[in-house]
């Protein structure tokens, strides 16, 4: 067993070296870059506009928390169940072991790719609406690979997407979780790991086999639950070493560019390795880039593609820069990084209790859990839609079964190893992507433009809505044509 997994090992590693490379890295930021400059900087012009209609609709909006459309889900209960995948494990284990691989100058690569992710998952989620369609049930389906298909005409790419989709949540939506939630209750409650695998398994099932209704009734509860903990328990370890906030501070903006070995060969390898890890870090706490979330944005009942995109907007600032950056303040300010024989999930349990006493160390545990399992739920959504378009039902109902089988195996998992899959993936994913939002990327500005004309600028023009209306393929050739040439 210790030799395939070796074996495993060395040939992820090769794989990794070449989509974590220079070429990923600046494809995902130049990405968010262009987007960001294409639709001139809606993130920061239109970050008011963003707060009023994601989070602030929903303590006004009753429409915006519930819905009676048949075969969609509300804007807030699609932005939970995206946002249970994304506030997961990489919150709180990836923050801490970006920092541990590419120092604490690793959590500013993570802000910058954030920053920019933003649009790119705004693009995301603007192109799978308007490319959506409604399937044999009515319900609406939608993802990356029918925009690539639709859109660029590329029906190879769409299938090389959803296969590397399903790959994706077995690593980042499956094995990563558990893994998580195995560490977390053998440290605070000394749960056998296997026992955890099994308990998950079962728990995963039962939701899961109960359709999307069913997994959209769980999330939708457990995100609001599970941020309000965790975001007050690290609220908290900041306040009672405030005295460090400064410092911590320091040590994230000199370690991003290596300030004290400026000028040396050192310095420019300290500097990739903190971009490196931060931005494959970001990568799989956001998970802008991947398309993943926008199969879930796609059945929201919003008839306006820029209206959902704002939402995606919301996910990446409220999972990377808040959430993010909370477990990472937490750490830094408690040193708890820096304590030798600590790995994981460990130091994050130590820098809470460090502050709060055994309370931090469970409310870690407990937030992880729920963190972990909420994001289960999500990728099996994501996975399912994969395989559905991949092979129909009867593919979509094996690839339940596999999944559930990779939640026990990453309960006993190598952290290391876990990590390293996932990362993998996630690259492999985020490349067919990536290429159908670039190549689309005109008709993400066009449909940006027409909606802030109508709705900044006053003007009595049609909206662009759908791909179904009548001369959309059209519209949408020309771009394609345009940015080819």
């Amino acid at each position: 067993m210790d030799s395939v997994i070796a074996w495993i090992e060395r040939a992820n590693a090769a794989v990794n070296s070449v989509v974590w490379g220079v070429p990923m890295l600046v494809l995902l930021i130049a990405t968010g870059v262009y987007l960001t400059v294409g639709t001139g900087f809606f993130q920061v012009r239109r970050f008011g506009y963003v707060m009023k209609n994601t989070l602030g609709s929903v303590f006004r909006d009753k429409s915006a928390r519930k819905t009676d459309a048949k075969g969609a889900i509300s804007q807030f209960q699609a932005l939970a169940t995206a946002l249970a995948a994304t506030v997961g494990t990489g919150n709180i284990v990836g923050v801490v072991t970006a920092i541990a691989a590419g120092g604490p100058g690793a959590v500013f690569w993570m802000w910058v790719s954030a920053f920019f992710g933003m649009m790119t998952k705004y693009a995301e989620i603007v192109l799978g609406v308007y490319f959506r369609h409604r399937d044999e049930k009515g319900e609406w389906v939608g993802g990356p690979m029918y925009y690539i298909e639709k859109g660029l005409r590329q029906k190879w790419l769409a299938v090389a997407f959803s296969v590397f989709c399903l790959f994706a949540s077995f690593g980042i939506g499956s094995i990563a979780q558990v893994n998580g939630i195995a560490g977390a209750m053998q440290n605070s409650f000394h749960v056998p790991n296997f026992v955890t695998g099994a308990v998950v398994c079962l728990l995963t099932a039962v939701i899961v086999f109960g359709g999307m209704k069913r997994m959209v009734a769980v999330t939708e509860k457990f995100v609001p639950f599970m941020a309000i903990l965790y975001i007050g328990g690290a609220v908290a370890v900041i306040a009672l070493n405030a005295e460090h906030l400064g410092e911590a501070f320091g040590s994230i903006f000199a370690g991003a560019f290596s300030l004290r070995a400026a000028g040396s060969g050192a310095a420019g390898y300290v500097i990739a390795r903190a971009m490196r890890y931060g931005f494959a870090r970001g990568v799989f706490s956001n998970e802008a880039g991947l398309g993943s979330s926008v199969m879930v944005h796609s059945c929201s009942d919003v008839k306006e593609p820029v209206k959902q995109g704002l939402w995606g907007v919301f996910e990446v600032f409220f999972d990377t820069i808040v959430i993010c950056s909370l477990t990472a303040l937490t750490v830094l300010c408690t040193g708890a990084h820096n304590v030798k024989g600590l790995e994981g999930i460990d130091v994050t349990i130590y820098a809470f209790q460090s502050a709060l006493g055994p309370f931090g160390g469970y409310l870690v545990s407990v937030g992880l859990v729920l963190f972990a399992f909420s994001t289960l739920l999500g990728w099996t959504v994501y996975g399912g839609r994969a395989a559905g378009y991949l092979g129909g039902k009867r593919f979509t109902a094996v690839y339940r079964v596999v999944f559930l089988a990779t939640v026990f195996l990453g309960s006993v998992s190598s952290v290391q190893l876990v990590w390293d899959l996932s990362d993998t993936f996630n690259g492999l994913m985020a490349l067919p992507n990536l290429i159908g939002v670039l190549f689309l990327s005109p008709l993400v500005f066009r449909i940006t433009k027409n909606y802030t004309r109508r709705v900044f600028g006053g003007e009595q023009i049609s909206p662009l809505l759908s791909y179904s209306q009548p001369d959309a393929p059209q519209r949408t050739a020309r771009a394609r044509q345009k940015t080819e040439k």
